[in-house]
């Protein structure tokens, strides 16, 4: 199973810091735990210094890691507030028909709403679901609509 994590990392910063990115550490740990084999990507284990590549990296890496969205098995978005680069990653997932599970407290949100399956408003509210076999739920009921 291949689990895309994909979060907040600068949401509506105007300079170059980021929000914590332990969560991407937690929802990986949470996945694992239940999931020993999942793989695990992480576009900021990935490209950790990816603040500071020239545009045409920059560009390339953000569409090249919206791709890799839609060809996971799901996707875990975390968003603690809008996020664009996470908004992109959902839309390709969904247009693939790869199910997106959001963990915000934005429960709200018609986005996140619309294009997730499943809307967890904690992480200790993923981590249950994920422990109970929900995720693998998902994925199996995705794999027998012949999403593939």
């Amino acid at each position: 199973m291949r689990v895309f994590v994909g979060g907040v990392m600068q949401g509506s910063r105007q300079g170059r810091d980021i929000d914590d990115q332990g969560y991407r550490r937690a929802i990986g740990r949470m996945v694992k735990a239940r999931h020993p084999d999942a793989e695990i990507v992480d576009p900021m284990t990935l490209f950790p210094d990816s603040l500071e590549y020239a545009d045409d990296r920059a560009r390339q890496v953000l569409f090249d890691m919206a791709e890799a969205a839609a060809r996971a098995d799901a996707v875990v978005a975390y968003l603690s507030e809008a996020s664009m680069g996470t908004a992109l990653e959902m839309v390709r997932a969904y247009d693939a028909g790869t199910p997106v599970v959001s963990i915000s407290p934005m429960t709200y949100n018609w986005f996140i709403r619309f294009l997730s399956r499943r809307v967890f408003s904690t992480l200790e509210a993923f981590a249950d679901w994920v422990a109970e076999g929900g995720l693998e739920t998902l994925v199996s009921s995705r794999e027998a609509e012949g999403v593939s």
